[in-house]
């Protein structure tokens, strides 16, 4: 008996998790499937679900328009430059931390984390003068600098956790080893907390690939990335839901590739730490 209620248990758990998982996905697999209807077909009512005229030409017509690489390459270097950045700075202060804490540790962090419930709206404009005073307006250079800042307290809340799971007993030994600073994080913090840190780099690339507030605002023609690049199929005479749709499919197919091979590492990195 006890048997059987779990079996049908598992089998309700299983069904609502494809439910879920499909609600997710439908609006994917939508706007994949609208990249290869015409605009009429785009746009009919009732909707075309499977049986419409499929085309390439939208994907034709944004290679023709725009300068797919450029926007390809400009999220390439903002994305994993300001990675790369964030972990270079999270590392060390996620280290500090985590097995050097003080009375204002536990304080230090939720205001690191308070700064993600601000409205980036409500520092758009100062920054903006910002940028215009530097240079930075409009450069990947600018971008990479306000991505690793916005996306660091997530880096080092994350860092924290996954470092606060390693006994603090084995640098101890290493120091007694003779081991620098440097060495201990590299050599012996870096190896054991690997799989945290490779998930943290991988949701920091997710993040700020998938940021459009910042990209819209403090670009124009140069640096823009690939939200950019989509959101160039919005016009005063309205919106091309086909060619919009093409363009944000070849702008999120790229991350749902990386996130699909790498997802087991991800999840690993997510789970680090929680059984012992």
């Amino acid at each position: 008996m006890a048997r059987s209620v779990t079996t049908r248990r598992k089998i309700v758990y299983t069904v609502l998790a494809w439910g879920v998982g499909l609600l997710i996905f439908f609006p994917i697999l939508w706007t994949i499937l609208t990249s290869f209807k015409t605009e009429a077909d785009a746009i009919a009512a009732p909707p075309k679900f499977l049986f419409f005229h499929w085309t390439l030409e939208n994907y034709a017509v944004v290679q023709e328009r725009s300068d797919y690489m450029r926007h390809l390459w400009n999220s390439i270097v903002i994305a994993g430059g300001s990675t790369l950045l964030g972990t270079v700075v999270a590392v060390p202060a996620a280290w500090s931390m985590a097995f050097v804490p003080s009375r204002r540790t536990k304080d230090i962090l939720m205001w690191m984390l308070s700064t993600k419930m601000l409205p980036a709206v409500g520092v758009l404009y100062p920054i903006y003068l910002m940028f215009i005073q530097l240079g930075l307006l409009d450069t990947r250079t600018g971008l990479v600098i306000v991505m690793m800042l916005i996306n660091l307290p997530i880096i080092i809340w994350m860092l924290f956790t996954y470092f606060r799971e390693i006994p603090g007993e084995i640098l101890e030994a290493a120091r007694m080893d003779g081991a620098t600073l440097r060495a201990e994080i590299l050599y012996v913090l870096t190896p054991m907390a690997l799989p945290g840190i490779a998930s943290t780099i991988l949701l920091n690339v997710i993040l700020a690939w998938n940021e459009a507030f910042w990209t819209l605002n403090l670009t124009a023609a140069n640096a823009g990335p690939l939200t950019a690049f989509i959101a160039s199929y919005s016009s005063p005479e309205g919106l091309f839901f086909a060619k919009l749709s093409a363009a944000s499919v070849m702008a999120f197919a790229p991350i749902l590739v990386l996130g699909w091979f790498s997802q087991k590492q991800l999840v690993r990195g997510l789970t680090f730490g929680a059984v012992k």
